[in-house]
């Protein structure tokens, strides 16, 4: 038995669709009453309506299911209080998140969860599952590798409010690469490059990446980048944002922002996600020089985020 938190967001919705086609029943949660309750009926399952504010009030809502999927962010804000009540009542913790934040709180708290004989996984979707897969086939196939470079690519599809609310949360606070084993801050679009994907060339440039975590911890290699294609005007706009940082961490401007993306349709179509495709490259290179280099293509990202979640969740 499973508990699904932050069931309204959109990529939590098609999570649902594809359980209830897996023959699983989740318990749908959330902290608006109305709504958990209007998706409940819709689907005919069970729900618990909380929210993330006390401890004691999780734990009482989580403690008699056997793992939780939470779906609800920004995780930066969620992830802990979650990971702290499931280490508490002894429940498993999946996310969906790609945030680096999340993912250290993760492993912080890996020591913890592991005497109480649960796992703590976050992570079970298109962040991190086929960028860390490719992490470590590279790092398989060149165990000496001190250097790790991962990009991915999307064709079709397009951001969830969700995906483009976390988004929103980290403008203004700049880059993240992995050097010498250490998380390191960098400007803005630090980097960029053309990356041959395999179906195409494509401008690319690095972003803040949760890999950056995972992708260590998996493989050990100390100096990881990540980067995403994008068009070269995105990416000349977004490196005036090192000018600005200051600007786009203020309160108004992340509202209005915030205002812009809930306006948006909550994700792409399903027709767009059935037609969207994503690209994972990778290279390792190691102390003499050598280099070695894949890609393969994959799923759409939410496509991708669902089946995986609850692959993982059948595991």
């Amino acid at each position: 038995m499973f508990l699904l938190y932050g069931a309204n967001g959109y990529t939590a919705q098609l999570i649902i669709e594809t359980a209830l086609r897996e023959g699983l029943q989740p318990i749908l949660a959330g902290r608006n009453e109305l709504i958990i309750n209007d998706l409940a009926k819709k689907y005919n399952l069970s729900c618990r309506v909380f929210d993330l504010e006390n401890l004691d009030t999780i734990v009482q809502h989580i403690s008699d299911v056997n793992v939780v999927l939470h779906c609800a962010g920004p995780f930066m804000f969620t992830a802990k209080p979650m990971i702290e009540a499931c280490i508490l009542a002894g429940v498993h913790y999946l996310d969906i998140t790609g945030e680096t934040d999340a993912f250290e709180m993760a492993a912080d708290a890996g020591n913890r969860a592991a005497e109480k004989g649960i796992m703590l996984m976050p992570g079970t979707g298109f962040d991190v599952v086929p960028t860390d897969c490719m992490a470590v086939h590279l790092h398989e196939k060149m165990p000496d590798a001190s250097h790790l470079t991962l990009a991915f690519a999307m064709r079709g599809g397009g951001l969830s409010h969700g995906t483009a609310s976390t988004a929103a949360q980290k403008m203004g606070t700049g880059g993240l690469v992995r050097r010498n084993g250490k998380l390191e801050k960098v400007p803005t679009v630090w980097k960029h490059k053309v990356i041959d994907f395999g179906q195409k060339q494509l401008m690319a440039a690095t972003i803040p990446w949760g890999d950056l975590v995972t992708a260590f911890h998996s493989t050990k290699i100390p100096n990881i980048a990540v980067y995403l294609a994008m068009p070269p005007k995105l990416v000349r706009t977004m490196r005036v944002e090192n000018y600005f940082q200051w600007l786009f961490r203020m309160d108004f401007v992340r509202r209005f922002i915030q205002k812009r993306i809930d306006a948006r349709p909550a994700g792409p179509s399903e027709d767009k996600r059935n037609n969207g495709e994503s690209y994972i490259w990778g290279e390792v290179e190691n102390p003499k020089g050598e280099r070695l280099t894949k890609r393969f293509k994959c799923a759409e990202g939410y496509n991708l985020t669902a089946f995986m979640s609850v692959y993982i969740l059948k595991k």
